[in-house]
C-alpha cells in the first residue's frame, strides 16, 4: 500500500509454451523430488529454483499439470501458514530485534509499521478465504514464537 508504487518492473515468465523436448523428467518423479525437498523444510520458491537450476526443470507445472504448493499441500507438508505471510513475519521478527537495540531509528519503526499493517492485511485476507483459523490473531510475541 505504501510502498513499490513506482518501478516494478521485472522478469515475467512467458506464456505457456509446451513442455521442452529436453525435459526427460516424469510427472511422478518431480513429485517425489518436490516432496523430498518439502521435507528439509523449503520452500516452494526454493524448490522452483532449484529444481531449475540443479535438474533442468523449468515448469514444474508444466511437467506434472500441478504447482509446487499443492503437490506440497497433497502431501501435508506445506507448512501452517501461506509463504508469503510468514516470509512478512520473519521479516518483522527481525526488523523489532533491530529496534529493541536502535531505538531512535525512526526510519525503521515506520517501516516496521507499514510492515505490520501488511501483515494484518493479509491476515483478513486469508481468514477471509479460509485458509487461516478465524482465532489466528497476529502479534509480535506470538511471530517470535512461531519464527524461532
Amino acid at each position: 500500500m505504501y510502498t513499490r508504487k513506482r518501478g516494478r518492473s521485472g522478469s515475467l515468465k512467458p506464456l505457456t509454451k509446451p513442455l521442452q523436448k529436453w525435459v526427460s523428467y516424469k510427472p511422478e518423479e518431480v513429485k517425489k523430488l518436490v516432496e523430498k525437498m518439502g521435507d528439509k523444510n523449503m520452500q516452494s520458491a526454493d524448490i522452483g529454483r532449484s529444481l531449475r537450476d540443479q535438474y533442468g526443470i523449468p515448469d514444474v507445472k508444466l511437467v506434472t499439470g500441478k504447482k509446487i504448493s499443492s503437490i506440497l499441500k497433497e502431501s501435508k507438508k506445506y507448512g501452517e501458514l501461506p509463504e508469503d505471510l510468514f516470509n512478512l513475519i520473519k521479516r518483522a521478527v527481525r526488523v523489532k530485534k533491530h529496534l529493541d537495540l536502535n531505538k531512535k531509528d525512526v526510519h525503521s519503526k515506520r517501516g516496521f509499521d507499514f510492515m505490520e499493517n501488511k501483515i494484518r492485511r493479509l491476515e483478513r485476507y486469508y481468514k477471509a478465504r479460509k485458509m487461516l483459523s478465524p482465532k489466528w490473531e497476529y502479534s509480535i510475541d506470538k511471530a517470535k514464537l512461531i519464527v524461532e
